[in-house]
């Protein structure tokens, strides 16, 4: 017999977030658990019209925005609590986040006193293009903070983001027989590509850090034909750094592409690269929360793209991202997270909005 796992309030919290599946397009049920959790906890709560969980706690300014994410990529792991680790989809990336803010924000509502207002939005679809949940909220809050939900390990703070051009690719040429000279749907698409990754080499290959470099990725490749036409699709992914915003890129892409008339290009997603500056009186009230832990406090750029991204540059108030866990382990088969350090990070988290709300 498998006992159960020993876990405070907090953790279970976390478990029962994470013991939920709730793939991109899927997360109602997670939603409806959360709002049920933050609503026995002392936060007025609900889901919204975009199918977020929100929570809200006081009233006034100033109105702190904690922006998590609830929904994960696919892939179905055990949910089992080992080695002091809570392994499960979604335990990094980024219901612990997600978890450690309605934890904080609990601790507040305890406490009572609270100054202004704190809104924790459990957003749908930011696994997906659409970053759905994230743009709902751009309509529906003008916060004078904001702190989005990601893994940066509990004793660093990110302080940005490269941006994202995602695109499909799609070209189609006459059928042929094999032991004739000509080039095929696929070796067509494979030399487009090759195109691109020179292309991205030769503009920012030089740069020393891996943030301003232009990252090309080949996601899919596929080839079909029906006897006539030989088709071949393929799905880009370009992480762009903040000196190539989407739109430059893309007419790049273009122009590498003008001798390739059958070839599409359809956007899937896009969003420019985000940065906050270090000096930011929310980036000092975390480096001083992280302080009081005993711990140096480490300021970091992500290679990655988050909802930091959407709602940074439109809210323009200070905003950093935060979270417990190992975004290596991100996507990954072994994803888990350390419920020590889950805790540590919601001490800190309880700190910073206690002074921001003081």
């Amino acid at each position: 017999m498998t006992l159960a796992p020993v876990l405070t309030a907090e953790e279970a919290l976390a478990y029962g977030l994470v013991a939920i599946p709730s793939v991109s397009g899927q997360e109602g049920e997670a939603v409806t658990w959360l709002v049920d959790q933050m609503t026995a906890l002392g936060l007025t709560a609900h889901v919204d019209e975009a199918g977020n969980a929100v929570g809200v706690l006081g009233t006034g300014t100033p109105q702190t925005v904690l922006l998590g994410h609830i929904d994960t990529v696919p892939g179905d792991l055990p949910v089992r609590v080992e080695g002091g680790m809570l392994h499960g989809r979604g335990a990094v990336d980024a219901k612990g986040a997600l978890a450690a803010f309605v934890s904080a924000a609990a601790r507040l509502a305890r406490r009572g006193n609270l100054r202004g207002q704190i809104v924790v939005v459990g957003c749908v679809e930011e696994e997906a293009s659409s970053s759905k949940g994230a743009h709902h909220a751009l309509t529906e809050y003008t916060p004078d903070f904001c702190i989005v939900g990601e893994p940066s390990d509990w004793r660093r703070v990110t302080l940005g983001y490269k941006g994202s051009l995602r695109l499909r690719a799609r070209l189609s040429v006459p059928c042929g027989h094999s032991a004739h000279q000509r080039q095929t749907a696929a070796e067509t698409m494979v030399a487009f590509w090759q195109r691109v990754e020179g292309w991205a080499a030769d503009l920012t290959g030089h740069a020393a850090r891996a943030f301003d470099q232009l990252q090309p990725t080949l996601l899919h490749l596929n080839t079909a034909s029906d006897g006539l036409t030989e088709t071949a699709a393929a799905e880009l992914h370009l992480r762009l750094p903040p000196a190539h915003p989407p739109g430059p890129v893309l007419e790049g892409l273009r122009e590498l592409a003008a001798d390739l008339p059958d070839l599409t290009l359809e956007v899937v997603g896009q969003c420019a690269a985000f940065q906050t500056d270090r000096t930011s009186p929310l980036v000092r009230t975390f480096t001083r929360a992280i302080r009081a832990q005993g711990e140096q406090p480490g300021l970091v750029l992500k290679t990655g793209t988050a909802d930091l991204n959407v709602v940074g540059p439109v809210w323009g108030c200070p905003a950093v991202a935060y979270g417990p866990g190992d975004a290596a382990l991100d996507h990954t088969p072994h994803e888990h997270l350390c419920l020590a350090e889950y805790g540590r990070a919601v001490d800190v988290l309880e700190a910073a909005l206690t002074e921001l709300h003081r």
